[in-house]
């Protein structure tokens, strides 16, 4: 897990990162539902932020974690099955935060898979002035990501000489690739062997 402090981030304007689209669905009625009964519990946006955070973390099955070949893409996908990839549980995560005027854009990592490499999905939200990457994956033994707007608490720790990259591109929309692949198959634990992303 990574506890360091966050790389250089690209800069990146909040105000763009508060619309909606056809993957991350900030005005979907259900996401829309779901931002405001976490805004309820919450005074100030770092706690709804935290509190949307852990919700997606906890309450959103990692298909591979759980073993669901239900394949999710737009966040309102993700919110009806409670399932998805790294990527999927970010857009939803992204959702929820823009439904509520919290600026929240996705960022990636490249990590190293078996022989390879594979394209990690996270969230960057934008509170104290600045962005914060989050890791809504979900835990398990080894994982124990956290919200914090100090020192990372991702997933993952980046190896450079394992070819791990941490990218500094802060992204409004998904990148491409990501939504290529996901709308490509109908079976998500069938990526594993033919090939996740594995860069930008």
């Amino acid at each position: 897990m990574s506890h360091a402090s966050s790389p250089p981030l690209d800069s990146l304007d909040p105000a763009r990162c508060l619309g909606d689209d056809a993957v991350v669905e900030s005005r979907h009625p259900a996401v829309v539902m779901l931002g405001e009964s976490l805004r309820a519990g919450s005074d100030t946006d770092a706690e709804l932020a935290e509190r949307a955070f852990t919700w997606v973390r906890d309450e959103v099955g990692h298909s591979y974690d759980v073993g669901d070949p239900r394949v999710t893409l737009r966040a309102s996908e993700v919110l009806e099955h409670r399932v998805g990839l790294c990527y999927a549980k970010a857009h939803l995560l992204a959702a929820v935060l823009r439904s509520q005027g919290v600026p929240a854009a996705l960022a990636y990592q490249r990590l190293a898979h078996g022989e390879s490499h594979v394209l990690h999905g996270l969230v960057a939200v934008h509170l104290e002035g600045a962005w914060h990457r989050q890791d809504p994956r979900g835990n398990k033994q080894g994982v124990d990501a956290q919200f914090s707007l100090g020192e990372e608490r991702l997933a993952f720790a980046v190896d450079p000489a394992a070819g791990e990259v941490d990218y500094p591109t802060l992204h409004v929309t998904p990148a491409p690739v990501v939504v290529e692949v996901l709308q490509s198959t109908d079976d998500i634990l069938a990526l594993y062997d033919a090939g996740l992303p594995t860069h930008v």
